[in-house]
Parts: structure tokens; C-alpha cells; sequence
């Protein structure tokens, strides 16, 4: 079998996870629009808009070409903005071949659509979302390329292929456990960027540590609960996709979330703030999803309602803490039914 693994698309993260396999297996191929980001990667071997100051090995093959990209692989991994999946996995369809392992990484939803990353993978391969597997958990690039410690979750209902998943990426400075949870894996990845941009609003506002532990404790509470009414495992949301992922995600300066949230909290204009990021904010566009799925569903997301409003309402930052410091009085447990726990238990 061939050795070969690719890599879609080169931004910080998936350039990341192709320096991971390139540890692992002999050829890399890395795929990219943009003829002179290839030329570099192939040249230089760095990729300094996404990952300055960082070498690459010299196993990864960059290329504009997406059947040279993908033709003989074993294994394709699919990091594209939520925004640009469905038409990087059209792309991908003409030279996508049943045996090819399929994996994920973006934590996102389509915004027209309200859909998962996997639902959108499978329409435009013909396969079943089952055949998808999604990898998640606190994982900044910046840390990944320097070879720090980092430990990841692959989800998939289907056993085998998370195994093989795990084999793929598994090594000495990157670990990977297995899920079978692949809903809550995936809607933990894509809300708990919500919660990263308050945490940032937070510390951009100078309220200190307290707020923030607060705000990432509920912030959880009501992940767990809408991701739990559309059937998810509780339980995976204690787990590195959820807590482990939310709390890298919301503390870390690296955080695109965590940043721009800061910002705002300081008084740009979201505008302003998204042109001076110069990548993709994932947290807000998973926050006008979230807003709706919470108002479809009827499920209380608090915080997320109040982001929201930030967002696309002209709601100050400060009028926001306000209104959620000042709801009504609550108890803090929320019981999951039992029904739902005998579900995952049994």
C-alpha cells in the first residue's frame, strides 16, 4: 500500500497536521490554491504567512494540482475554513476513491445551511458521514510545529476507521485517542469558539480571572446543553474536544478567537478586527449558527445569545456582561434527563 497521505488545505493548521504525518509516513502532499505559497513550501520549506519562523520538513510536496495532490493516497485530511469545504470537497470528489481514508479537522458549521463539516464532506463525496472521521481537541499549530506536547481525539462511529485515524497521526510528541461520539466531538470543536471569543471579550474588558473561570464554566454548561438535546454523549464534552479544547481556546494568546474577542472587548469594530486577523475567525460564523440552532431548538444558550448580539446587533460588550449578570436567579445544576444518560450507558 502506498505510503503517500494529503493534506487539504495549507493553512496554519492543516500545514501543521501535514508536518505530524510527515513524521510518519514518507510523502506528504499539501495542496493549495496559491502557486506562490507552493513554490515556497517546495522551496524555502516554510510557510511563513501561517507559520513564520518555522522550518518544514522537507517530505512535504506542495502542489496547486489537486489530482496530483490526492491521486495513489491512503489517506486524505481536509482542513478548509468552514466557509470553503463543501467546494474543496467537490474539488476532492473527481480523484476521491472509496478506500481513501477521510478525515477532518475544522471546527465549524456552514453557515447557509446550519450543517456539520461532516454532513457537508459526505454530500459532496456521496458517501455516508459515518465514512467521515473528525479529529478535535486543544491543538494550537504554533505548538504542533515546535513539537510540544499535544494530545487530540479521533471520532468516528465507525471503529475501524478511527483506529486507523489514530494510526495515521499517532507518535511520540502528538497522542490521539479514539471517539465514537463523532456529533459531540464535532459540535464541541465548532461552539466552544463562541465561548473563546466572550473569554476574550472578558480579558479585553479587564475583568479579570474571576469572570473568565466563570464564563468558561457556563460557557460549558451550555455547550453541553444543546449538544446533549441534538444527541450527543454528555460525557464527551468533559473531554478534549470540549473542556480540553475550550480551555486552550479561551486562555491562549495564540487563539485567532481569544484575540479577536480581546479586541472587541477593547473597543474595535468587529470590521476592524477581522481585517487585522487576516485568517479566519471560526467562532464568529459558529456563533450566528449557534444563535439559530439554540432559537430552533429552544434551548437557553445565554452567552451565546449575548455574543451574538455583540456581533451583528450593535450590542456594546459591557451592556452584555450586564444583561447576563443580571438574569434571573438559577440553580446551577441542569439535569441531563435520565433518559439521555441510560442512552450513552447502556
Amino acid at each position: 500500500m502506498s505510503d503517500k497521505v494529503t493534506v487539504l488545505v495549507a493553512g496554519s493548521w492543516g500545514t501543521a497536521l501535514a508536518t505530524v504525518l510527515a513524521a510518519n509516513h514518507s510523502e506528504v502532499y499539501l495542496w493549495t490554491r496559491k502557486p506562490e505559497q507552493a513554490a515556497e513550501i517546495n522551496g524555502a520549506h516554510t510557510n511563513h504567512h501561517f507559520l513564520p519562523g518555522i522550518k518544514l520538513p522537507g517530505n512535504i510536496i506542495a502542489t496547486t494540482d489537486m489530482e496530483t495532490a490526492v491521486s495513489g493516497s491512503k489517506a486524505v485530511v481536509i482542513v478548509a475554513p468552514s466557509s470553503g469545504m463543501r467546494q474543496v470537497a467537490h474539488s476532492l470528489k473527481p480523484f476521491w476513491k472509496k478506500d481513501m481514508l477521510c478525515i477532518h479537522a475544522t471546527k465549524g458549521f456552514e453557515t447557509e445551511t446550519m450543517k456539520r463539516m461532516s454532513t457537508v464532506i459526505s454530500e459532496e463525496l456521496g458517501c455516508s458521514e459515518g465514512d467521515i472521521v473528525v479529529l478535535s481537541g486543544p491543538s494550537h499549530a504554533e505548538e504542533v510545529v515546535r513539537l510540544c506536547p499535544t494530545t487530540v481525539v479521533v471520532a468516528s462511529p465507525d471503529e475501524s476507521r478511527a483506529k486507523a485515524a489514530q494510526g495515521l497521526f499517532i507518535n511520540n510528541d502528538f497522542r490521539v485517542y479514539t471517539n465514537r461520539d463523532q456529533l459531540g466531538v464535532e459540535l464541541a470543536g465548532a461552539l466552544k469558539n463562541i465561548i473563546a471569543l466572550g473569554a476574550g471579550l472578558s480579558d479585553g474588558l479587564g475583568f479579570g480571572d474571576n469572570a473568565k473561570a466563570a464564563l468558561l464554566t457556563r460557557g460549558l454548561a451550555e455547550i453541553s446543553r444543546v449538544g446533549v438535546e441534538m444527541g450527543a454523549n454528555p460525557l464527551t464534552f468533559s473531554g478534549l474536544a470540549g473542556l480540553g479544547d475550550l480551555v486552550v481556546t479561551a486562555t491562549s494568546q495564540h487563539s485567532r478567537n481569544w484575540r479577536a474577542g480581546s479586541m472587541l472587548g477593547q473597543g474595535q469594530p468587529l470590521a476592524e478586527v477581522l481585517e487585522s486577523m487576516g485568517m479566519v475567525v471560526e467562532g464568529i460564523r459558529t456563533t450566528e449558527v449557534a444563535y439559530a440552532i439554540s432559537l430552533k431548538l429552544g434551548v437557553q444558550m445565554p452567552i451565546t445569545d449575548q455574543i451574538y448580539h455583540v456581533l451583528f446587533k450593535g450590542r456594546t460588550p459591557r451592556n452584555a456582561v450586564e444583561a447576563l449578570m443580571g438574569r434571573d436567579r438559577k440553580t446551577e445544576m441542569e439535569v441531563i434527563s435520565q433518559e439521555t444518560w441510560e442512552q450513552w450507558h447502556s
